[in-house]
């Protein structure tokens, strides 16, 4: 196994398909059916779509974004095992602990595919900037869900005249649309995400609290 410090710097040994009958991250079993297995690029691991939905850049190709499991993209943007540790599942760390100490945070509307648009308590964490949380309220203590913000294509251009201040993410079949209530709401998250689908993070770590 490539050692921490390694980890995108050389081509890992990619494990065989056949090798395994779980993902080896967080060991769902894999079927015929539903499973697809994917390979983190960085460690070789064979891991299930939910832990491969992550990407990096990786030194050994051309610093290029690829797929990488959840434990090596923390690696390699820096994040250490003890903070993983503390932070329990991904989706299980407290709205009011990020919300706390965030980049930026506030209600947005939300809406997946053609689903209705609901409201979201949205945040983005100091000690992961790239990391778009979404609860349903301030003091949820699980996330609805986490987007990694890192490749995404921004669309700030709004679509509906009901909801002026939207924007759009998009990378390949996801698209995540949100709407601020006001333009200057709008405006702030946008810096912060332009940077964070570059993979860069604010300079100036002042609240963005918006309540």
């Amino acid at each position: 196994a490539l050692q921490n410090a390694e980890l995108g710097k050389r081509a890992p040994r990619w494990i065989r398909d056949n090798e395994v009958t779980m993902c080896m991250k967080c060991k769902e079993p894999f079927n015929a059916l539903t499973r697809r297995r994917h390979h983190c690029r960085a460690c070789g691991h064979v891991v299930c779509w939910k832990c491969s939905d992550y990407k990096a850049h990786l030194e050994y190709d051309g610093n290029k974004l690829n797929k990488v499991c959840k434990d090596c993209y923390h690696v390699i943007i820096g994040c250490t095992d003890s903070e993983e540790k503390k932070r329990k599942g991904i989706l299980e760390i407290e709205s009011a602990e990020v919300s706390g100490n965030s980049v930026i945070c506030s209600f947005l509307q939300y809406m997946e595919k053609s689903k209705p648009w609901q409201k979201a308590w949205c945040v983005i964490p100091k000690q992961e900037a790239l990391v778009l949380y979404m609860y349903g309220a301030p003091q949820d203590v699980k996330a609805l869900a986490t987007i990694p913000l890192l490749g995404y294509t921004v669309d700030d251009t709004p679509k509906s005249a009901d909801l002026p201040h939207s924007f759009k993410l998009t990378q390949s079949k996801s698209v995540h649309s949100f709407a601020a209530d006001n333009e200057e709401l709008k405006q702030k998250w946008l810096k912060v995400i332009h940077l964070a689908v570059k993979g860069e993070t604010p300079e100036c770590q002042n609240e963005l609290q918006v309540n």
